[in-house]
């Protein structure tokens, strides 16, 4: 077979018997095509015991080493697998594709049931390919950088440990918009938008817009809404109100940082956006219709 991708790396969602299955035919399949294969270290217990066809053991590397070498990368899991994934390659310029082995994802669109007509597809270069971009969360405090990560969904600034609401200041682009008493703040990305800020009442955007949207996380002032700002502005939440028990910042709901009084989170967009790669086919709003039951 001709061809795009030469080397390709294996990503999965770790202790999943479905995705050691998956793996495993993708392995059989790359191999089979000729294209050298990497698999990540983290799912490789769970290819345990395989080999390429002639015999030699499967390549396990750092999802770094596939960022570097690899022309493609396969995610198999789920929407929060290929967040992960996302985060760690944002800067190798890599495409990834997700096949999607759990509820219907807004991220990973290749079904299983079809997992070798659409990676011929794929592998010949008939496919579609966005460019989405992701944000980049930094915390100061007094005046210095402690803390930061990157998000391809969200940004939140939110209460726990507590039912008493936080209080934040919000400045974009270094102009005041206002002081909130609520549970949180979500900054989200165009691909967020479909995750915990449309949870939160926020607005759907189409995932290449260049725009950022902040949600109010159940407000006390009924009339804080969702706002929709350029995506290249740059946003600072202060925390105005509050204690290192009961305020956090979270990158993609996957990892965190306690925050206290003064603190100011800097959040603007990552120069260097992530390459998804999805089938020929793909509708985003055939997608839209599935995962959110509309008519």
């Amino acid at each position: 077979m001709h061809t795009t991708f030469q080397t390709v790396g294996l990503i999965g969602k770790r202790d999943d018997t479905n995705v050691a299955e998956t793996v495993t035919a993708l392995i059989r399949y790359l191999d089979s095509s000729g294209i050298r294969v990497l698999l990540d270290e983290s799912v490789s217990p769970l290819a345990d015991g395989s080999q390429m066809a002639d015999g030699s053991p499967i390549e396990c590397v750092t999802t770094e080493t596939i960022g570097e070498q690899c022309d493609l990368a396969i995610v198999v899991g789920g929407d929060g697998t290929l967040l992960s994934a996302a985060r760690t390659l944002a800067d190798y310029q890599i495409p990834l594709a997700g096949v999607n082995l759990g509820r219907l994802g807004f991220l990973v669109d290749i079904s299983p049931d079809h997992l070798s007509n659409k990676m011929d597809e794929i592998l010949r270069g008939h496919y579609l390919e966005e460019r989405r971009f992701l944000l980049q969360g930094d915390v100061y405090r007094e005046g210095e950088r402690i803390a930061g990560g990157l998000a391809f969904n969200d940004v939140v600034v939110h209460k726990w440990n507590l039912a008493r609401m936080i209080e934040l200041e919000t400045y974009i682009n270094d102009r005041f918009v206002n002081t909130q008493r609520s549970d949180g703040l979500i900054i989200s990305t165009p691909t967020g938008s479909s995750a915990y800020a449309l949870s939160g009442g926020g607005p759907l955007l189409y995932p290449t817009l260049n725009a950022i949207v902040l949600v109010p996380v159940c407000p006390h002032t009924l009339s804080n809404r969702p706002i929709v700002v350029d995506g290249d502005s740059h946003i600072e939440v202060v925390v105005a109100d509050s204690n290192e028990e009961r305020t956090q910042v979270t990158w993609d709901g996957q990892d965190s940082f306690s925050l206290r009084s003064g603190d100011r989170i800097k959040i603007y967009k990552r120069e260097r956006e992530l390459r998804l790669i999805h089938p020929a086919n793909h509708d985003y709003f055939e997608t839209l219709r599935a995962k959110l039951h509309w008519g």
